[in-house]
């Protein structure tokens, strides 16, 4: 059990799956893809999404999550961004101080596996995507005359 004030430093791994990737440590090349791979079809640059990568890996280093506070208002919007596209989550942890209050501290972790759907190129429910294309495809042409 972690107590107060201690840090825990863990090395960020990706889950255990098929592929060359199950033991490794996420690096900015993952990242970078992984996030090229989440913002849209036609993906993003890669030097705005390896900025990016680099940027957020900076906060983390090898940690499993980060604090919020050590976040500026911009940093945190980024975050968002990624939290929206499912390669960030939030986690918040809640103590009571001596005084009876209870304090609120909030993290930002990986979320390992939708990193790994994005390096691999499969696409979750997750983004909106999904195998059988577009959902008019099954409504019957019938459907849309008027008579």
């Amino acid at each position: 059990m972690k107590r107060s004030g201690e840090s825990v430093n863990i090395l960020t791994k990706l889950k255990k799956s098929e592929g060359d990737l199950s033991s490794t440590t996420l690096t900015v090349e993952h990242l970078t893809k992984a996030i090229k791979n989440s913002i849209d079809k036609q993906g993003m640059p890669e030097e705005e999404a390896r900025a990016m990568a680099q940027h957020v890996m900076n906060f983390f280093g090898y940690s499993e999550r980060i604090i919020d506070n050590v976040l500026e208002p911009e940093d945190r919007d980024a975050f968002y961004m990624l939290e929206d596209a499912g390669i960030l989550m939030t986690e918040r942890e809640e103590t009571t101080l001596y005084d009876g209050r209870e304090w609120r501290i909030h993290y930002w972790m990986f979320r390992k596996e939708r990193i790994h759907e994005l390096i691999s190129g499969k696409r979750g429910a997750q983004d909106g995507s999904s195998e059988s294309g577009n959902v008019y495809d099954e409504v019957p042409d019938d459907i849309w005359s008027r008579e």
